[in-house]
């Protein structure tokens, strides 16, 4: 496995490094190739913020310590995805409970139930529900959106011991995939932080949040 990959299975977590990511790109190709996603289609992305500016003096290659001192981090690369958050905002809102966080800590999208209403898009802070242009199932009676599509973690790989396959492929090992107390290990070992806010945090880890806290 990828040196990114700690653990894999259930109470995995899934969360990028921004410090590493070097918006290459490999990760979607991965996630494309494995899932045979559609062209037009992606279950993960490259966003990229202040691009093209440079970072507070000294702090070029340290974007989260420049958020911390309140300084700004420049451009900087984050790998985003379905996080399988501890407080998923998309299970809180969803009307006919299509989507469920289940005991082993993935969010799961049942399809069949899935009406399109795409209330889930607007819950979610890191933009991981997509909507294919065609209707499906309930959607094509209810919704408008199609059925909703996302990143699963690769839960069919974990179960047979390997990690997510753009965990896996990246160069960087910029997409870190364990306990959150590996990756919180692995941050610090690597003298990277968190760069999202406390709020954030609290949405993807939950309690386990505080493992993160310096």
């Amino acid at each position: 496995m990828g040196q990114g990959v700690m653990t894999v299975g259930e109470d995995a977590r899934i969360f990028p490094d921004v410090e590493a990511c070097i918006d290459c790109g490999g990760c979607v190709v991965a996630c494309k190739r494995t899932w045979d996603v559609p062209r037009d289609e992606q279950r993960i992305s490259i966003s990229t913020m202040l691009e093209g500016q440079e970072a507070a003096a000294g702090l070029n290659a340290n974007a989260t310590e420049a958020l911390r001192q309140g300084q700004s981090p420049g451009e900087t690369s984050i790998p985003m995805q379905c996080y399988h958050c501890e407080n998923a905002p998309c299970v809180s809102v969803c009307p006919v409970d299509s989507l469920v966080k289940k005991e082993d800590g993935f969010v799961e999208v049942r399809d069949d139930l899935c009406v399109g209403c795409q209330y889930c898009l607007s819950a979610c802070p890191f933009g991981a529900p997509q909507f294919p242009a065609e209707d499906e199932g309930a959607a094509s009676l209810v919704g408008a959106g199609g059925v909703m599509d996302k990143c699963t973690m690769c839960e069919e790989r974990q179960e047979v011991g390997k990690g997510p396959a753009c965990a896996e492929e990246c160069a960087t090992d910029a997409i870190l995939v364990g306990t959150p107390d590996d990756i919180a290990t692995e941050l610090d070992r690597r003298g990277s932080g968190t760069f999202f806010n406390d709020g954030a945090m609290e949405i993807i880890f939950g309690e386990d949040a505080e493992v993160f806290e310096s």
